[in-house]
């Protein structure tokens, strides 16, 4: 008697190893991917009347403050449980310039914990990063 073997069985055994494998990792490459928040506290110090208003502005959103159009694209808190880095991605143009060679006044990333590292530059306004949160 001539025994022959189940490939069929086999080859629907692998691809069910293959398809629990992959839907496993996609479940850990999802938990390790930073997610954005979805709203930016933003402190907003006015230096001739010295008045500071702390904004929120939720992501993707404009916000208008007196002569500025501030927009948050992304913000990001780091997962280190002792001292969390704030990182957000912002856009500000301001309304009074006429200067269409220079679209926005600040088009970058800032830090929380070190604003000097890239700083909003303007006569009239400063603009600090303060949380970012859910």
């Amino acid at each position: 008697m001539l025994l022959k073997k189940n490939i069929k069985a086999g080859k629907a055994n692998f691809l069910l190893v293959i398809f629990f494998s992959f839907l496993f990792n996609s479940n850990i490459l999802a938990d390790t991917l930073t997610k954005s928040e979805t709203t930016a506290e933003l402190s907003v110090l006015d230096k001739v009347s010295s008045k500071n208003v702390n904004i929120k502005i939720k992501v993707g959103e404009e916000v208008f403050f007196q002569n500025l159009n501030i927009k948050v694209l992304k913000c990001y808190n780091s997962k280190f449980d002792d001292d969390p880095e704030v990182t957000a991605y912002i856009q500000v143009k301001d309304t009074t310039m006429n200067n269409n060679d220079k679209v926005f006044v600040f088009n970058d990333w800032t830090f929380a914990s070190s604003p000097s590292i890239r700083p909003f530059d303007h006569p009239v306004y400063d603009v600090w990063l303060k949380k970012c949160y859910s």
